[in-house]
């Protein structure tokens, strides 16, 4: 672990123990936050996104989904998914359908943390990513990066609550997938957003 892995542990206390009249602008504050870079890490990596080799429909058929999010709003996310899921009952034992339904899904909830449909999408996530580690040809690399996007979202939902609760989940999917894949951009820059959003937040609370 990093020293300033360190020095986000020592100010743990002071991160999240705030008084309930700032907790509305704290998340307000949090998720901020993640909607401006996480919207432009998702541009990115549709745009280098890397299909394992299966085939040709099903990639055509992700690829067609996956270019309908170049104005990504949050209904262009949720049809997204909703397409992965009509996919993946397609092509049952491919871990690339699951793998965009998962992180449609992420990138949806992160920046719609309290929309009507977010937990149910969490929910439905979580199970993904447990059915992809159990595959045999699953990518450890990429299920680590899913879960620790997960409790990251989490944590956006609420960070009084839920960032004692999860900052180490995160922090530790994240090392892992880098450590299994060094070249996870996605696991990298979700990282860098994480460690960026942690400083903010520290640093608005010290004032």
């Amino acid at each position: 672990m990093t020293s300033q892995t360190f020095r986000f542990s020592e100010r743990k206390a002071n991160l999240f123990a705030m008084p309930s009249v700032r907790k509305v602008a704290q998340r307000a504050t949090f998720s901020s936050v993640f909607n401006r870079n996480v919207l432009v890490i998702c541009l990115f990596m549709m745009t280098t996104v890397s299909l394992h080799a299966q085939q040709p429909s099903m990639q055509a058929l992700i690829n067609q989904s996956l270019s309908k999010l170049q104005r990504p709003t949050p209904e262009a996310f949720l049809n997204c998914v909703a397409e992965m899921k009509r996919i993946d009952a397609m092509f049952p034992d491919s871990i690339q359908p699951k793998y965009q339904m998962a992180l449609q899904s992420l990138y949806f909830s992160v920046m719609n943390p309290h929309a009507p449909q977010t937990e149910n999408l969490l929910a439905e996530t979580e199970q993904t990513i447990t059915t992809m580690e159990q595959m045999k040809n699953a990518d450890l690399s990429d299920v680590c990066t899913l879960r620790g996007f997960l409790y990251m979202v989490r944590i956006v939902q609420n960070p009084a609550q839920n960032g004692q609760r999860y900052y180490i989940d995160v922090m530790q999917n994240y090392e892992k997938a880098l450590k299994l894949n060094p070249d996870n951009q996605l696991a990298r820059q979700l990282q860098q957003q994480f460690f960026e959003g942690m400083r903010q937040q520290t640093g608005e609370n010290k004032q």
